[in-house]
């Protein structure tokens, strides 16, 4: 299947169904700027997925899933190092440090999640090569695409939604004046902890998801929650021209009650998903 093309005009979900109700085998090469995801299928199946500048050697999968323990690591690291991926699997089950289950749940969670990454990305170039097998040193699968096809499809509304009720990442954020409440008592995750560090009215939101490496959907996510606890509310960032490109659409509503209610109304909206 001779197929190339560029993600603004195919989104993944229409790739990976594609590639499933054809029940192709081969390599989906994805790049934009310096990143390259490599995403290898056998008769329709997942079979491995790869991207570059990201770890992907199974001593460190198995370390991220807490397979292994951190000395377990260090110790693949200094003896394993020239073992291929199936000779340090058939090793460590052999020696009954993880099981042949073991490996391959934390390969499957790895190769969801190198996906799941793919979703975030709307720029870049693809090609399909037909015929093309996994890697002969990497550990292959065989993985239904159905259930990662409609969980991206899910994650790809729920952008498209918040992307259209906050159009402007150029906005600033600053903490409502609520007495008797105090950050340190709330129960925020760690991508939450990370925003609210960066939240001050010189900040805009696109830039504290760079300080924070966090993608759109991430950042726009965060956001909703804390104006949803009421914790922190929009404002055009200080040093900024009025004029902002998307401000009144942002900012939908006359009133902070009228804004309010639509930032409400939306995480009802996302919760339903």
């Amino acid at each position: 299947m001779a197929l190339k093309g560029n993600l603004r005009d195919f989104t993944i979900t229409q790739l990976l169904n594609l590639v499933n109700l054809a029940q192709k085998t081969g390599i989906l090469v994805i790049e934009r700027s310096s990143q390259t995801a490599k995403i290898t299928f056998r008769e329709g199946k997942l079979a491995y997925a790869e991207l570059s500048h990201q770890e992907d050697g199974l001593g460190s999968i198995l370390h991220k899933a807490k397979i292994i323990t951190t000395a377990q690591y260090s110790t693949i690291q200094d003896r394993g190092v020239n073992m291929s991926d199936k000779e340090l699997g058939l090793l460590l089950v052999n020696s009954g440090y993880v099981t042949q289950e073991d490996i391959i749940a934390s390969l499957q969670n790895h190769f969801i999640d190198v996906i799941r990454q793919l979703y975030t990305w709307v720029e870049g170039v693809f090609q399909f090569l037909g015929g093309e097998q996994t890697p002969e040193d990497k550990i292959p699968i065989r993985m239904d695409l159905e259930n990662i096809i409609i969980e991206g499809s899910r994650r790809l509304r729920e952008r498209e939604q918040l992307g259209d009720e906050l159009p402007n990442l150029d906005l600033a954020l600053k903490f409502t004046d609520r007495p008797g409440v105090n950050l340190k008592n709330l129960n925020m995750s760690v991508e939450e902890w990370r925003v609210v560090s960066y939240i001050n009215p010189k900040n805009s939101i696109r830039q504290i998801a760079k300080a924070a490496k966090m993608s759109e959907m991430e950042i726009r996510r965060v956001v909703y929650g804390l104006l949803q606890a009421g914790l922190v509310e929009l404002i055009r960032p200080l040093d900024t021209p009025k004029a902002l490109p998307g401000l009144e659409a942002a900012l939908a509503g006359q009133s902070k009650e009228e804004q309010k209610n639509l930032v409400n109304r939306l995480i009802g909206r996302i919760r339903s998903l």
